[in-house]
């Protein structure tokens, strides 16, 4: 946890309400998103107990495992949830784009792409979990299931592990989205809870949020009041209308709560990086149904030891591109980092427009800009350095002490023997420069090892289930 995040919590503690701890939104909300909240039977990794999802929020669909323990009654219960994600995600396919690659054959990417809103990370790790026990299943041979069932297994799988990529908006978990834009004062813990983390930001902390009969968690695991007293009565009972009506209350509540939520980020304007990494997300969406379509094999369950290191070298760089997107869009973000001295904020105090290196045909225009500035500056002379304030362009840090900081700049002046007008920042205004590059904005959504469906990082690889997967967990 950041500084400012921790002090944002305090005071969010002080005052009784959540503090914002952005100012834009840093992720994608689709016009249709597909709502889904997911529960399972207590003390099983996966095994279904009901679903609520839905486009529409007067209008959910719920739908119910009578007995989870029964094995017909779980895959007939896939065979419906096919019947509602597949053609949801299926519909995105229809409108594609042509989208141009400086030195390569341009690619096809959909012109949008499904998004399925979950609770919390929980209802990610049951989604990703769902598909592994899915995606091997045959609709032939010893324990056949509907052909839906595995393409089901396949997707679910696709984005389970695409909501571990930085940035992804694919299938965004509510509690994490509105942990990064409001600071509550509870723990990090609590903030799963979603009834809890939307009470301190709508209207401050309230026991009632925290009380499993008015706000039942938000899954995938039940409350084990609810499963001893109502549950376990009401399968007893023989009576599947008995077990429907008490598994709905369950999911009701958390069902507004997720609309709520979606209100409250829609609330926030864009942050400027959304939309490149949301076309990083369509094209990682078009991968993934093209290597459907081409017939490539399922997932495999585990990764090599080559392909996983790949993955995580694309996540780490993944996921600092995320934070310095975030960064430039976001002057809280930005604040952290002046903080630690890779960034520094000012008033333009003295410039030199005119400044150039260099003789003869060599002589290239370098401005230099001096700033006036109270932030620590912890950076080495020669930095390299970027400004939200003028995406594309380069800088170097000259020198800095005194509350006075001098930067060069090196890069986005063009051939020109004069700046542009506006490219050089004039005297008085705010400025803020920093050690963070952003060097991929701007770039476009390549279908390559970024943007591969394929969560292990690598070329799909043959893979025939054996006895093991063919028995595995919903046996």
């Amino acid at each position: 946890m950041s500084l400012l995040t921790s002090l944002a919590r305090l005071r969010a503690l002080d005052e009784g309400i959540a503090q914002p701890i952005a100012t834009v939104r840093h992720c994608h909300l689709a016009a249709r998103p597909m709502m889904f909240v997911p529960l399972k039977l207590s003390g099983e990794a996966a095994a279904p107990l009901a679903a609520m999802l839905g486009t529409d929020r007067d209008r959910p669909r719920l739908l119910v495992v009578t007995q989870p323990r029964n094995r017909d009654l779980r895959f007939a219960w896939a065979a419906e949830l096919a019947e509602v994600l597949l053609p949801y995600v299926e519909g995105f396919l229809g409108r594609t784009e042509t989208v141009e690659r400086r030195n390569a054959d341009p690619y096809e990417r959909a012109a949008d792409a499904p998004q399925i809103v979950v609770p919390n990370q929980a209802g990610v790790g049951f989604v990703r979990l769902l598909g592994r026990s899915l995606r091997f299943r045959r609709a032939d041979g010893p324990y056949p299931v509907p052909e839906s069932v595995p393409l089901l297994g396949r997707w679910l799988t696709y984005f389970g592990e695409r909501a571990a990529y930085p940035g992804s908006s694919l299938m965004p978990a509510m509690t994490e989205e509105l942990g990064r834009h409001w600071a509550s004062g509870q723990s990090g813990l609590e903030d799963a809870n979603l009834a809890a983390l939307l009470a301190w930001i709508t209207a401050g902390p309230s026991d009632d949020a925290e009380d499993p009969l008015i706000w039942p968690p938000a899954g995938p695991a039940t409350d084990p009041g609810f499963d001893a007293e109502v549950l376990a009565p009401a399968m007893d009972s023989g009576s599947p209308e008995r077990v429907t009506e008490a598994l709905r209350t369950q999911l009701e509540p958390t069902w507004g709560l997720m609309w709520q939520a979606i209100d409250l980020l829609a609330g926030l304007e864009a942050g400027a990086g959304v939309a490149s990494r949301w076309e990083q997300d369509r094209g990682s969406f078009s991968g993934m149904a093209a290597h459907i379509s081409e017939g490539a094999p399922p997932q495999p369950r585990r990764d090599g030891a080559v392909a996983a290191a790949a993955k995580l070298a694309r996540m780490e760089r993944a996921q600092a591109a995320y934070d310095v997107q975030r960064a430039y869009d976001d002057p809280l973000v930005m604040a952290e980092y002046r903080l630690t001295g890779e960034a520094f904020a000012g008033e333009v105090a003295d410039t030199d427009p005119g400044n150039t290196e260099g003789e003869g045909r060599s002589r290239k225009l370098r401005p230099i800009v001096v700033i006036k500035t109270d932030d620590p500056v912890r950076l080495a002379p020669g930095t390299s350095l970027g400004t939200p304030q003028r995406r594309g362009q380069g800088a170097e840090l000259v020198s800095a002490g005194d509350g006075l900081v001098t930067v060069k700049i090196t890069k986005g002046m063009g051939r020109g023997r004069t700046a542009a007008p506006g490219a050089v920042p004039e005297i008085g205004e705010r400025v803020c420069y920093t050690s963070l590059t952003d060097d991929f904005q701007g770039s476009p959504a390549l279908p390559d090892a970024e943007a591969t469906p394929w969560t292990h990082g690598g070329p799909p690889q043959e893979y025939v289930p054996d006895d093991e997967d063919a028995q595995e967990e919903w046996s």
